[in-house]
């Protein structure tokens, strides 16, 4: 099944490998425009059944981390178009991250004071602008607590940024809501304590994602909206919550009536809770629509997945670094290159070292 077509968005996929969105931090200075490097590295790896281009903030309190590519000014759409163009031109097929990273920024990132759900903070870093000079991992600020004004505001933002995506040539966009970031942060207790009607109960809680999503649903179509989720990842959080399992799948039942272009669960990482069999049962009961699941897959693992019908969508991050052609592998059983320690130091930032030169299999 992997290798096998899926329809999405209105078109087709050619095979079920996704290229999960990673945060690369290329862009050019001054502004965060997308280049010719960005274009460059997506069309290499356009043979993906589909990419997922990294998280992209939609505002600039939005951004967490220096060096992301916005999609909020004509200069962000414009820059996009040279990779949403370049991918298209090898028949792949492109979706754009949007991203709010709410209390996970600094104030030298975002411009002003990060905002959130409510005024807590714990302790993480994010990628920015170090005080010696440079880039690096820096300690976060503390967050204010959005207003009703805030939330209506970054919902038309997020509006905004989908349509800019879908100018700027993307196929369709994914709503960032897992990792900690600021649609999780209002689906969780632990960062969402709001007394108004975006707190306390579950469905509160739900509120402003869902507002999110129908608004972008009337958008631009909800076939070509999807939304990340990461119920059994903990990152951002210092505890998990002892609800968020019971949260998504009310999530879920929600959005089953919309007909998503996809569900996209992230799992493996960071402080994380393996998913048993009963919970991907349990989800597929309750989500009939397409599902896609990433989070450390080998070709087995991701086509077992396949195979017992759990997902019909199977993700890959850190293989598609250091593998531009990894589905021409996984279907040629040709060894993968490793993503190994010296790897990291070029994840963020730099020039083509570690992100366009690594070479197709022979």
């Amino acid at each position: 099944m992997l290798f096998s077509k899926f329809p999405l968005a209105g078109g087709t996929l050619a095979n079920r490998i996704i290229m999960a969105p990673m945060t690369r931090s290329r862009t050019s200075q001054p502004g965060d425009v997308p280049n010719d490097l960005m274009a460059t590295y997506y069309q290499q790896r356009a043979t993906a059944g589909l990419i997922i281009a990294e998280g992209t903030p939609i505002s600039a309190v939005a951004r967490g981390y220096s060096l992301t590519p916005g999609i909020y000014s004509k200069a962000h759409i414009e820059g996009w178009k040279k990779t949403t163009e370049a991918v298209h031109q090898q028949g792949g097929k492109i979706f754009l991250q949007l991203w709010h990273v709410g209390r996970r920024s600094h104030t030298d990132i975002a411009g002003e004071q990060p905002v959130a759900p409510s005024a807590i903070k714990q302790p993480d870093q994010v990628y920015g602008p170090l005080a010696e000079g440079g880039f690096g991992m820096v300690e976060t600020s503390i967050p204010r607590a959005m207003t009703t004004e805030d939330i209506q505001q970054t919902t038309a933002d997020f509006v905004q940024a989908a349509r800019n995506a879908i100018e700027a040539g993307f196929d369709g966009v994914e709503l960032h809501g897992a990792h900690g970031y600021l649609l999780d942060q209002f689906m969780r207790s632990a960062s969402n304590q709001r007394l108004d009607n975006y707190g306390g109960s579950q469905q509160n809680r739900l509120r402003f994602p869902l507002e999110v999503i129908k608004a972008v649903n009337d958008a631009i179509g909800a076939d070509k909206v999807a939304i990340r989720l990461s119920p059994l990842v903990g990152e951002g959080f210092k505890e998990t919550d002892s609800d968020i399992i019971e949260l998504t799948e009310l999530l879920l039942k929600q959005l089953a009536p919309m007909s998503l272009a996809y569900v996209h669960f992230s799992e493996n990482i960071g402080e994380y809770t393996e998913a048993t069999d009963s919970f991907r049962q349990k989800i597929r009961q309750i989500y009939p629509n397409p599902i896609m699941v990433a989070g450390k897959l080998t070709k087995q693992s991701a086509q077992t997945i396949l195979d017992k019908g759990y997902a019909d969508l199977v993700a890959f991050g850190t293989p598609y670094v250091s593998n531009p052609d990894l589905v021409r592998r996984f279907k040629h059983n040709i060894e993968l290159t490793e993503f190994d320690a010296d790897a990291r130091l070029t994840l963020y930032g730099g020039d083509e070292t570690g992100y366009t030169d690594y070479p197709a299999a022979n």
